[in-house]
């Protein structure tokens, strides 16, 4: 049996070639029977209008394992956005969280102990793009639910890494800020 996995947290970025495509998932992974699972349960029984909290699905009626709950970092408002993310996005999460499993990062045996709470970022610039390429943006947000669950169970980045490198890397709106063109 694979070891606890109490509470792990991971950030990553994918940028596809336009700038709506473009994912930047942070999720917290853990135990169902930690304080996850607590977390999990309390956020889906706390809806908020405009930050709905679904499952990842693969369709209506097929969720997932580790069960994965979406949390949106934009206040949805709007139907073509809500179809987007509920649908191009959902179904791209659920399939990035299967590709872990399948690729070993999440060990098949805890595919039922685990749970994901999953903070995605849709661009809300998707609305003011007249054809939504949705097979590149599946892409991106898949891409992005691998990497982030790889980092998140592997810590990284390692606290060596950051130490090391903690003054070669700048934040690129803090960079923009100070270079005034924000």
């Amino acid at each position: 049996m694979s070891e606890r996995i109490l509470l792990r947290t991971g950030e990553a970025l994918v940028e596809g070639s336009e700038d709506y495509l473009c994912a930047e998932p942070e999720i917290v992974i853990g135990e169902l029977d930690g304080p996850v699972g607590t977390a999990l349960a309390t956020l889906m029984g706390d809806q908020v209008k405009g930050h709905s909290r679904v499952f990842a699905i693969l369709n209506s009626d097929v969720q997932v394992r580790p069960a994965t709950l979406m949390v949106s970092k934009v206040t949805v408002k709007d139907a073509k956005y809500t179809n987007i993310l509920m649908g191009t996005v959902q179904a791209a999460i659920a399939h990035g969280v299967l590709d872990a499993v399948r690729e070993g990062i999440i060990p098949k045996e805890k595919a039922y102990d685990l749970g994901i709470i999953y903070s995605v970022w849709l661009d809300p610039s998707v609305l003011d793009v007249g054809t939504v390429d949705h097979k590149a943006l599946f892409d991106v947000h898949r891409e992005a639910t691998v990497k982030v669950i790889r980092k998140a169970l592997n810590n990284a980045p390692s606290i060596d890494w950051l130490l090391e490198n903690q003054d070669k890397v700048e934040h690129y709106f803090h960079k923009l800020g100070v270079d005034g063109e924000l």
